[in-house]
């Protein structure tokens, strides 16, 4: 899909699977448009930089609000055309050409962000009685609080102009670059499916497969290939950790997770209480579930290729792709007419790519591109129950996103910690739209079951990702890492979290290599955690609350970056800080566990 950005549609058997129409970025990668925005990037820049660098101490509330203005401009259509290219190279990152794009484009901006450098750091050198004269003189600059009272939260960690430039213009051929090294590998990688060469996404399906010699053949394939390519994988883990050590010690952060702490703008003492909660909980949740589940089975033991496996009493039908839009859209509506209407707009405007093609980014997401346009939802739709809840979750995410866009470009993001949470939501509006339509007992229980397992995933799994980041992580301080030290430290994770009734055998120690979000973001991945148990809190609320809920929501939701987490919770009643506020958001899941043994003896 190298330039070929108009709406389109792909038709098999689940129906007409949209692709993307990205026109409302530019209208091709060789437009007029994008060529304007693209040349204009550095030579904008450059005069941003000449108009205020070395000036802004001097400039009153007004005049800094004119440049704040001035610079939100820039980065809203710097965001516009990273977004773009992003986007096509997410569509199919072994066409050459797109890789090309790509890597100019990230060069391009790279340069321009050279000469806006200076905004944040001589910002964050105001005197704060000066800031706070400026903003209380000026309505315009009050506007941008939220930005600037977050922006001097980075000011104890920046470095000197100089240095700053250097870091940033050494990313593309630094983490950047192993980044892109990583996705172009990924992408191009097959994997040997009983005779059939595949790619990684329907590789990974089939361990959901219904047949169990499948699941395993599957589960072969995955660790033969991470095997043959595990010394790149090793390379590119070793050389990002190192990376972000020499980051971290010139920034001065201690603990390995305390620049991802900073950018979620949660304190590090509230993640450590999540994790403490759901290490702790990890007997009563997932221990417990697969014990369960290696009965239902007919097994002493799942083996690992098993544990996303379909139940037996578990539909196996494939599920449509317009009747996958119907159910997310009805359990959105049934909470909000305006959810869904945000909702359907990405469905009515081909602002979702849902097949599997080949070169396509693994996994799914939402791209809130710019507040000028709108996000963008990548899937890889196979018509699985899940591939349904991967929907509902990341069409959350775009509403969220949408909602948020009103901030403008500085403040529409929203911490990672909170991303998560119109998204989780979403999927638990999904599903208990669904399991209210269970028409038996057993249809009931296989409900209850996947949403577990999606629970599970979602918050077990995910610290478990976080603690092994963090044995990597910290065990590179030490020196170079050898596969093998790698592989144990992914073992002993997954070893305690899911428990003695699922047997890891050989190969799955290599298992680590495919999960982006360690190469791309690291420590994200707390935020799928710290999300569902705030939903799970959120959506008990929601069930105990009288009209006015909806309203409160919606506000959360449109407050984009420009509260703490401690102000966005504070009107349902909840507090992140309180360690017990995580064993709430636990006790639903361990409920529903609760639910799935009652049922079973019944």
């Amino acid at each position: 899909m190298s330039s070929a950005n108009t709406a389109s549609s792909v038709k098999t058997e689940l129906g007409n699977l949209p692709e993307w129409n990205l026109n409302d970025l530019y209208p091709g990668m060789q437009s007029v448009e994008f060529k304007l925005d693209f040349d204009a990037a550095v030579p904008d820049a450059q005069g941003f930089e000449a108009q205020y660098k070395d000036k802004l101490a001097a400039l009153s509330g007004d005049e800094l609000a004119e440049a704040l203005a001035a610079y939100e401009q820039l980065e809203e259509r710097l965001g516009r055309v990273i977004s773009y290219a992003g986007l096509i190279y997410a569509g199919d990152s072994s066409d050459p050409a797109n890789a090309k794009f790509y890597g100019d484009v990230q060069e391009r901006l790279t340069m321009a962000g050279g000469h806006l450098l200076f905004f944040g750091l001589e910002l964050n050198a105001i005197k704060e009685a000066h800031m706070e004269k400026a903003l209380a003189g000026s309505a315009a600059l009050a506007h941008y609080r939220p930005w600037l009272t977050d922006l001097r939260l980075d000011k104890p960690y920046q470095l000197d102009a100089k240095l700053e430039q250097l870091f940033l213009e050494k990313s593309s051929t630094g983490a950047g670059a192993f980044n892109r090294l990583f996705d172009e590998t990924m992408s191009a990688l097959r994997f040997d499916v009983k005779g059939e060469e595949l790619a990684i996404e329907p590789t990974l399906n089939l361990l959901q497969d219904k047949d169990g010699t499948m699941r395993k053949a599957a589960s072969d394939a995955l660790a033969k290939t991470f095997g043959d390519n595990i010394r790149l994988f090793t390379l590119i883990t070793n050389t990002l950790a190192k990376d972000k050590q020499i980051g971290d010690t010139w920034r001065g952060f201690e603990d390995v997770a305390d620049g991802r702490h900073l950018a979620n703008r949660v304190e590090r003492q509230v993640v450590g209480a999540l994790v403490d909660a759901v290490e702790d909980a990890f007997p009563r949740i997932s221990h417990r579930y697969y014990a369960m589940k290696a009965k239902w089975m007919g097994m002493d033991q799942l083996n690992h290729w098993d544990r996303n496996a379909p139940l037996p009493i578990a539909s196996t039908r494939s599920i449509k792709w317009d009747e996958a839009r119907d159910t997310v859209l009805d359990a959105y509506r049934g909470f909000a007419p305006e959810m869904a209407t945000i909702a359907a707009d990405f469905f009515d405007h081909n602002w979702i790519d849902a097949p599997v093609r080949p070169g396509k980014s693994p996994g799914a997401f939402a791209h809130p591109t710019v507040p000028s346009a709108h996000p963008y939802v990548l899937l890889n739709y196979q018509g699985k129950p899940r591939d349904v809840m991967t929907l509902a979750h990341e069409l959350g995410h775009g509403v969220h996103q949408v909602l948020a866009g009103r901030q403008g470009a500085l403040m529409a993001s929203t911490p990672l910690t909170l991303a998560e949470t119109a998204s989780v939501f979403g999927e638990m509006l999904t599903f208990r739209s669904l399991l209210e339509q269970a028409k038996s007992p057993t249809e009931r229980k296989a409900m209850l079951a996947a949403k577990v397992e999606d629970m599970i995933n979602t918050v077990v799994r995910q610290i478990a990702f976080y603690m092994f980041e963090r044995k990597v992580h910290e065990e590179r301080r030490n020196g170079e890492l050898t596969t093998d030290q790698i592989n144990a430290a992914w073992m002993s994770v997954q070893e305690s979290s899911l428990g003695p009734s699922v047997k890891l055998g050989e190969g799955y120690e290599r298992f680590w290599t495919y999960v982006p979000h360690f190469i791309h973001s690291p420590f994200y991945v707390y935020a799928y955690a710290f999300g569902d148990c705030l939903v799970n809190s959120l959506y008990a609320v929601y069930q105990n609350a009288e009209d006015g809920f909806q309203d409160k929501y919606f506000e959360m939701l449109k407050a984009g970056g420009t509260k703490h987490h401690s102000e966005l919770l504070a009107p349902f009643g909840l507090d992140a800080s309180d360690p017990a506020f995580w064993g709430k958001g636990l006790a639903v899941i361990e409920g529903l566990i609760d639910e799935l043994e009652a049922l079973d003896a019944a």
